[in-house]
């Protein structure tokens, strides 16, 4: 039996989260934790799967997307802020601990709540951004380049060059984006192809272009990619961000010494006890993983990991939904097998 998507939503003091959630209130609870610039709706593959096998699977819109508050300042949208999120979320599902599944930006959530409240989570699993990166700001990751590829005179950022345009012409990035929100989420969301390995990454040339789409002021309007996203699924994105705007999105780029700082105060360390999951996006060219260093933290400080490789690009739970679920499925009989449903 397929199991039914429905929304809803909690409230606070601080903060509102709207979410979707599938399968009995009584499974297991699993939280899907989305990245830029997408929705509640990019885990739709495996809230149906994993609501059919008897887990609770929940998906909230992240700060500053879909029907969840939003924010005008930039730290707004720093990792401390959006963890305390997560768990009030968890609270209000009357929860004390969850599997947490993250991508993109919503990795180093997962990953700050793994680190920073173990006592919340029971098993962690990410998509294609490895621990001990992305959440500790760019002063991390930077080192981590792989200069063959990226030779620092032509990029200082390397792949992340991407987030240094952010830094330097925040206003031009979001007008870039909120100009045609429809066009830019279809010219976005594409599958991954082989054949781009230890070549410069799109992300890299976003600087010396002067922005995402070059000379052009708004995303050019390109073909859907049917094996990533349908037009109902898109026309959703679409609206979502005409709605909020690019803002928030935007933001979470802004935030690298606070995010610093925060992860500074993880527990035991930086390192994580808990089963940890990775998902490795082999034809991911932003967050290269298999020639680069980008993961060798994470063999480092996650001391239970699983890594499975997945031939995809970046929009993995969209390219790849069955595998995906399949891996999370392996995953968490194996190594948690005291969260199986019964």
């Amino acid at each position: 039996m397929i199991s039914t998507i429905t929304e809803h939503a909690t409230r606070s003091e601080r903060h509102t989260t709207s979410y979707l959630s599938a399968g009995p209130k009584d499974g297991p609870l699993v939280i899907f934790v989305h990245g830029w610039p997408e929705l509640s709706l990019s885990w739709r593959h495996q809230l149906r799967a994993m609501g059919s096998l008897g887990f609770h699977a929940v998906a909230p819109d992240m700060r500053g997307y879909g029907r969840s508050s939003i924010y005008s300042q930039h730290a707004d949208y720093a990792q401390r802020e959006v963890v305390a999120d997560m768990i009030e979320l968890l609270d209000a599902l009357g929860q004390e601990k969850a599997i947490w599944v993250g991508h993109d930006w919503g990795s180093p959530t997962v990953w700050n709540i793994a680190s920073h409240h173990p006592e919340r989570c029971q098993a962690a699993a990410n998509l294609c951004v490895p621990y001990y990166t992305l959440e500790r700001g760019m002063d991390a990751f930077l080192p981590l380049v792989d200069r063959e590829t990226y030779p620092v005179d032509q990029f200082p950022a390397g792949q992340w060059e991407y987030m240094r345009f952010y830094e330097e012409n925040f206003d031009i990035a979001c007008a870039d984006f909120d100009a045609n929100p429809l066009n830019t989420v279809k010219a976005l969301f594409r599958k991954g192809k082989p054949g781009g390995e230890k070549k410069p990454s799109l992300t890299s040339m976003v600087r010396k272009n002067g922005g995402w789409f070059g000379d052009l002021k708004e995303a050019p309007d390109v073909p859907r990619d049917g094996d990533v996203v349908s037009e109902e699924d898109l026309n959703i994105y679409a609206a979502a961000l005409v709605r909020n705007g690019f803002f928030g999105p935007d933001s979470y780029y802004m935030n690298h010494e606070l995010n610093a700082e925060y992860a500074a105060e993880a527990l035991n360390d930086g390192y994580i006890d808990l089963p940890t999951l990775f998902l490795l996006g082999e034809y991911d060219y932003t967050c290269e993983c298999v020639h680069s260093r980008l993961a060798e933290p994470m063999q480092t400080y996650c001391r239970n990991l699983t890594t499975i490789n997945i031939k995809s690009g970046h929009w993995m739970a969209q390219e790849k939904p069955a595998e995906v679920n399949a891996a999370l499925a392996k995953w968490l009989v194996t190594a948690v097998p005291e969260s199986w449903p019964g």
